[in-house]
């Protein structure tokens, strides 16, 4: 029998002037998957770029979409309808302003928030039922907008915070593939409660 496949999609904004900004966390761990398991990005398809691999022994297409934030669902549904992928093996990773800097939370579905990108997706989907590893970026600063503050790049002094940030959400793919989503997010939110002071 044929293994089931994944899509991992991670989100961002294609161009150099966005590679470090705080709205690209989604394409910086896919940048750590594809060094722990060897997977290049390196075919345009499905209005992005896209890697074929093998992730804790689950064959996997990762998929940066490059069609810019708000139009992330194009992407994804094409992915996800060429290769059948239903919404259950569809893993999405994004920035989230309303976690604090460096934490990484799990879930199971559930609304996009303020997320244009989310918002894309789940309009394409048509549902909301997917996966996803939510990459904190808040607090919003005093004084900053919001567009202004995630197009921003990440400060020197918290830069790594996310490289951490983003291995640990490349953890949480990964348990997630090894051992279901049940499995990943309690492993995530313990980290998660380590971090929180008393």
């Amino acid at each position: 029998m044929e293994q089931e496949l994944w899509l991992i999609a991670g989100l961002g904004n294609p161009g150099r002037q966005y590679e470090k900004t705080w709205h690209n966390c989604g394409y910086l761990v896919l940048e750590v998957l594809c060094q722990r398991y060897q997977i290049a990005l390196n075919k345009i398809r499905f209005k992005g770029l896209t890697g074929q691999g093998t992730i804790a022994g689950r064959k996997v297409i990762l998929l940066q979409p490059t069609t810019f934030m708000n139009l992330s669902g194009e992407s994804v549904r094409e992915a996800m309808a060429f290769y059948k992928i239903p919404p259950q093996r569809t893993l999405v990773i994004y920035d989230d302003l309303d976690l604090p800097a460096g934490q990484i939370r799990m879930r199971p579905g559930g609304g996009a928030g303020t997320h244009n990108g989310m918002r894309s997706i789940i309009s394409q989907m048509g549902r909301q039922d997917f996966p996803r590893v939510r990459v904190g970026i808040g607090p919003l600063p005093a004084n900053w907008e919001l567009v202004s503050y995630v197009l921003s790049d990440i400060p020197q002094d918290q830069q790594q915070q996310m490289f951490e940030a983003f291995s640990q959400a490349s953890d949480a793919v990964e348990k997630t593939l090894r051992d279901g989503i049940e499995a990943a997010m309690n492993q995530a939110n313990q980290k998660r409660e380590r971090h929180v002071p008393e």
